[in-house]
């Protein structure tokens, strides 16, 4: 009798195989392999992470349950933990690090039309990293701390859609100030940081760069005023002043004029103050846009609690 086929088959014919033979040749991935393939490895890891398997034994015994039914879910080659150890250490990761990239691409353009909450015609990213703790013991080159060893996963996020266009795992003793040297900058978007991205030479190559910056100031830097625009005291806003930095190194980094926006948050009855090289754009429109960098921490906790980071 047919059953059918397989969900797990049917789910992955989401995935464009020719692409992914596209990422395995361009690297030689498949040389000299024989009976277990990169798109073996690919579904085997994808039947992890979406039946919540948290070891490499784990996933064989669960595979190997499946007997003939292994062959109808798309698995050609031979299951076995230290096959699929070798194969996780020694294939090259750009493999799955450039599939990514074109899912990623497929999934914007399903969302190029959705409403993020302000309506602007330019794509708008959040810049932000959060720290991956790992065991020590088995991640000694990732050493944070004395006793402690981290990750940082630095994520550019499309608010259209809430979907990353760049995610970068890197040690968590590198500052994340330098991922800005790795970004491909898009002309006329708008890049929404927090005061951990406030350098004044690398904020001035993307303004070179045609693009568009808010983050936080801080309160220990010098500026000369040039002209102030007139605001509505009662939505929380305080002064929108065009500024100058007057100290010779950031003055020198950066020597454009900005606007330095003062608003307050009744919600949380504080005063924040927003740095960004757009002075066309409403002042109201800023403070809404800095407002939806919060889904950047969003995606963070979905991560989290999704995708399982246990000994692979």
């Amino acid at each position: 009798m047919q059953a059918g086929r397989t969900i797990f088959a049917q789910w992955m014919d989401f995935i464009p195989a020719h692409e992914f033979r596209r990422c395995v040749n361009r690297y030689g991935s498949n040389y000299k392999v024989s009976t277990f393939s990169c798109w073996d490895q690919f579904l085997c890891m994808a039947f992890a992470q979406l039946t919540g398997r948290e070891s490499l034994r784990e996933i064989e015994i669960c595979l190997g349950a499946l007997g003939p039914k292994l062959y109808h879910s798309g698995v050609r080659g031979h299951i076995s933990r230290s096959t699929l150890a070798d194969a996780n250490e020694t294939r090259d990761y750009r493999i799955y690090a450039d599939l990514a990239q074109v899912l990623i691409a497929t999934a914007r353009s399903l969302y190029a039309d959705e409403a993020f909450g302000v309506e602007l015609q330019q794509t708008v990213y959040a810049l932000d990293c959060t720290t991956i703790d790992l065991c020590f013991s088995l991640f000694p080159w990732a050493r944070y701390r004395a006793q402690n060893a981290a990750v940082k996963m630095h994520t550019l996020l499309d608010l259209q859609g809430n979907i990353p266009a760049f995610i970068a795992v890197q040690p968590a003793k590198i500052h994340e100030i330098h991922i800005l040297d790795e970004l491909l900058l898009e002309p006329c978007s708008i890049y929404l940081m927090d005061r951990g991205y406030l350098d004044f030479a690398r904020l001035y190559a993307l303004d070179q760069a045609r693009a568009f910056f808010v983050t936080r100031a801080r309160e220990d830097f010098a500026f000369r005023r040039l002209r102030s625009l007139p605001v509505d005291k009662t939505t929380g806003l305080r002064c929108d002043p065009t500024i100058r930095l007057r100290s010779f190194y950031p003055a020198h980094s950066y020597p454009q004029p900005l606007r330095r926006i003062r608003y307050h948050d009744a919600a949380t009855d504080k005063i924040l103050v927003f740095l960004t090289n757009n002075l066309f754009l409403p002042v109201l429109i800023i403070q809404q846009l800095y407002q939806c960098r919060w889904q950047v921490e969003l995606f963070f906790k979905w991560i989290k609690q999704h995708l399982r980071l246990k000994k692979f």
